[in-house]
């Protein structure tokens, strides 16, 4: 079926990679102008009245976005993306990407603790169901299209086209033919060269590899010395057991509340006001440097931290971006999964040199692939991702085998990652074949009938 309909289904990918990429740059440029606003507008007045009133308006207009213009765009956007992929009816294209685009640049941008990854997924995702029908793709691979899209957000926001591969093999396709992985890897490369191409416009210039001067060129945002020896490989194992550990608390954590909030009824917009409000409240009792979320995983990763604020980074990350995942926040968790398991490590390191163990120069970026791998269940997009940070090769080995480790004692706790688990249960069938949600579902395929004579 490829070869009689490759153009369409080429020409499907290379504008979903397009698509994907500009949503996903536009959506860190919206996040940093509006964050460089917020940390602006805190000198108008006391912290304790004006960051609970910028994080709850914002959660208000953006809860108020999603509800009323696409209320599909609520949350990390990951479930839905499954959901579409397993055949259920959920709502996909232009609309939804908008509103998601918009609601979560205001909710981040106001001072929720989340990123921009679980967005640029579903974004993606969208823009390729819409090539897809506008171009007549064959059904046959239109869910691989869809997949590819997501895959594509990924790259292009972490600049990590094999991140984005792996991503949409591991856990949106879950295992993909051939040929159907060579189209991916096709298009996640193909969405993280145009984001580097877009830096010529000005779009994100500095999130990009591309340099003028040079060409493309290879950018780090952290600069480290990486040094394994054989024994650390057994030590980044243990370490990345313990971190499934807390990575599964936390995992439990956040499905709990949001289950709670489902259950009680609570509007949207009435969720993420409320959130943003104790959100600010949380952010003017912490110190100054807590606000700067960015600096904060970027201190984590160059490990310029001590134990003590390590835990706290890690309690407070915990706390916050549990409570805005639950509010249905428009919000990815991939970014925030990287500084608690980042914080974990780094804690760990410091506590093996205190009781006289040599810990691993890679402790640090262990602990941020075990914990993502913990909660997504994806041990490969969690090393390339975290790969991305440094370009650094011999990081591969280490962080790949404290990902396996956490894989394992995460399976042993609960089969399912934390997006399965945040999947709302498929709506019972009456006895007439329609859910109870109002879907039509047929219980037996209709019979064709008979042509006329």
């Amino acid at each position: 079926m490829l070869e009689e309909h490759w153009l369409k289904v080429i020409l499907a990918l290379v504008v979903t990679g397009l698509g994907a990429a500009t949503a996903a740059l536009l959506f860190k440029l919206g996040l940093d102008g509006l964050g460089r606003l917020r940390l602006r507008m805190l000198a108008l007045g006391p912290d304790w009245l004006l960051l609970p009133a910028i994080s709850g308006a914002g959660g208000l207009i953006a809860g108020l976005l999603v509800q009323i213009g696409a209320p599909a765009a609520q949350g990390s956007g990951i479930p839905q993306v499954m959901q579409f992929l397993r055949g259920r009816p959920i709502p996909m294209g232009f609309e939804v990407a908008a509103v998601k685009l918009v609601a979560g640049i205001v909710a981040i941008g106001s001072g929720f603790p989340l990123g921009p990854s679980g967005p640029s997924i579903q974004m993606g995702s969208s823009v390729g169901w819409v090539m897809a029908r506008l171009l007549k793709a064959p059904n046959a691979f239109r869910r691989m299209i869809v997949a590819a899209g997501g895959g594509a957000g990924i790259a292009a926001v972490f600049n990590a086209p094999i991140g984005g591969f792996f991503y949409t093999l591991e856990e949106l396709l879950q295992g993909a033919r051939p040929v159907v992985m060579l189209l991916v890897l096709v298009t996640t490369f193909w969405a993280d060269t145009w984001a580097d191409l877009l830096g010529l416009a000005g779009l994100g210039m500095h999130s990009t590899g591309w340099n003028l001067g040079r060409g493309f060129v290879l950018e780090r945002q952290v600069t480290t010395y990486v040094e394994v020896l054989p024994l650390d490989l057994l030590v980044l194992f243990v370490v990345g057991a313990l971190v499934a550990a807390g990575a599964e608390i936390y995992c439990r954590f956040v499905v709990r509340l949001h289950n709670w909030r489902r259950q009680l009824g609570i509007p949207l917009a009435g969720a993420m006001a409320a959130a943003g409000v104790v959100l600010g409240v949380v952010d003017a009792l912490l110190p100054a440097d807590f606000i700067n979320r960015a600096g904060i995983r970027q201190a984590v990763a160059e490990g310029d931290i001590d134990i003590s604020k390590a835990l706290a980074i890690f309690l407070v990350l915990f706390v916050s971006t549990g409570l805005a995942a639950a509010a249905g926040t428009p919000g990815g968790l991939f970014a925030p999964m990287l500084t608690l398991g980042g914080a974990l490590g780094l804690a760990a390191a410091g506590m093996m040199e205190q009781v006289g163990i040599s810990a691993p120069n890679t402790t640090i970026f262990a602990g941020m692939a075990a914990f993502m791998t913990a909660c997504a269940r994806t041990p490969m997009t969690a090393t390339f991702l975290t790969f991305a940070l440094t370009k650094e090769l011999l990081l591969l080995k280490p962080v790949l085998v404290a990902s396996l480790g956490s894989l394992v004692v995460a399976r042993l706790l609960h089969r399912q990652s934390i997006f399965q688990r945040l999947i709302p249960p498929a709506p019972p069938r009456s006895a007439s074949g329609k859910g109870v949600g109002g879907l039509s579902v047929l219980s037996v395929p209709l019979r064709p009938r008979p042509r006329p004579l």
